[in-house]
């Protein structure tokens, strides 16, 4: 089995399909959201990244087959005075699951954020995905808080 985990190009055409494919698959999981892209979202997705200089994505193909996917977008610790990466979608698909492909994929990730002389990784992770909270807490990520009185860190969001 040969395993490569490579930094995506955008303007790949074979690579934009890919990756618009995987995060398809991931969107349609429950994990997901349990929805998939719209037709709109997969045939821009990689034009609209691309346009982005603070994007990058990591994929993992499995003798040849695209087999994961960590999109990730630079942001900036105003703490540290550095950037850091926050890591958005982590995708591994259903039939390549138990091969360490995340992990692969976050060293990666890791590898691209030490060069870029980042502070930390960043990620949000639901409660009841437990897979994924061991495969992370494995990779060195847990919960955050900056004083144990107010508990940890938690994340939000609003729609527009």
């Amino acid at each position: 089995m040969n395993i490569n985990i490579s930094l995506v190009d955008y303007t790949n055409p074979q690579q934009a399909q890919d990756l618009a494919e995987l995060l398809d698959n991931y969107a349609r999981d429950p994990m997901g959201g349990g929805e998939p892209l719209t037709p709109e979202v997969k045939a821009n997705l990689t034009k609209e990244l691309a346009k982005l200089p603070h994007a990058f994505s990591v994929m993992a193909c499995v003798d040849g087959k695209p087999a994961g996917l960590i999109n990730c977008f630079l942001g900036f610790s105003t703490f540290a005075a550095k950037p850091l990466v926050n890591i958005h979608d982590v995708v591994v698909s259903k039939d390549f699951r138990g091969l360490g492909l995340s992990q692969k994929m976050l060293e990666k990730v890791e590898q691209i954020a030490r060069d870029r002389n980042c502070c930390k990784m960043t990620l949000e992770v639901l409660e009841g995905n437990k897979v994924a909270q061991g495969s992370y807490n494995k990779f060195g990520f847990d919960g955050y808080e900056l004083d144990p009185e107010m508990g940890k860190a938690v994340f939000w969001q609003k729609k527009l």
